[in-house]
């Protein structure tokens, strides 16, 4: 579904003359129209399928590298994204760090930040952005453990109230045999030491 810019230009006046200012004035005559590109950037995830690119597999016993079967885990580090706290409208930005058991199916390194890219694209919250990349990789993809790891500084915390300009946020998703904490320690200890000593502080585990 794509964002009525028309009508996102429409509220933004509405919304200036609000807070007293006049929409019409120099530096503010842009404004509407740079919201509503804005606004159709940053929610570009709005009704899409962030599952979607997950169906296109590869085969790791009759793909064109049949002898790199992983023994392990596979880990992709930093995948820097950003989104729009749900509850003030302001952004919140960082790195998440995902990590699965891969089975016969696996897809290619930039799927998974099409899934984090996609679900991160829409009015969010940090610990549910994690539940939903960790159930879209779990329920698509054929695998037998997932892990999300979060690390993010919030606009609502460090810009308003207690303003924290150094505090971040840290979630942990997991999924099957990457639930157990005994399982997913190397993968911890590989994400970063940090990760390993901060509590998660959402319960996100299943």
């Amino acid at each position: 579904m794509a964002v009525d810019r028309e009508r996102v230009e429409r509220l933004t006046r509405e919304l200036l003359e609000a807070i007293g200012e006049d929409p019409d004035r120099p530096g503010l005559r842009q404004t509407p129209a740079r919201m509503a590109e804005l606004y159709a950037e940053f929610f570009s995830g709005v009704g899409e399928d962030a599952a979607a690119p997950l169906a296109r597999t590869i085969s790791v016993s009759r793909g064109p590298a049949p002898e790199t079967l992983p023994s392990g885990a596979v880990l992709l580090r930093d995948i820097r994204f950003r989104s729009v706290c749900e509850h003030h409208l302001l952004p919140f930005a960082g790195h998440a760090h995902l990590a699965y058991l891969p089975g016969e199916q696996v897809v290619g390194l930039g799927t998974l930040v099409k899934v984090v890219e996609t679900l991160a694209a829409r009015p969010q919250v940090q610990e549910r952005l994690g539940e939903q990349i960790a159930d879209t990789i779990a329920e698509n993809l054929d695998t037998r453990g997932v892990l999300v790891v979060m690390d993010a500084v919030h606009g609502c915390v460090t810009l308003r109230g207690g303003r924290q300009p150094s505090a971040s946020t840290l979630t942990i998703a997991a999924r099957g045999e990457l639930a157990d904490p005994a399982a997913r320690a190397e993968l911890i200890t590989l994400i970063g030491a940090s990760v390993g000593s901060t509590p998660t502080g959402s319960g996100a585990e299943r």
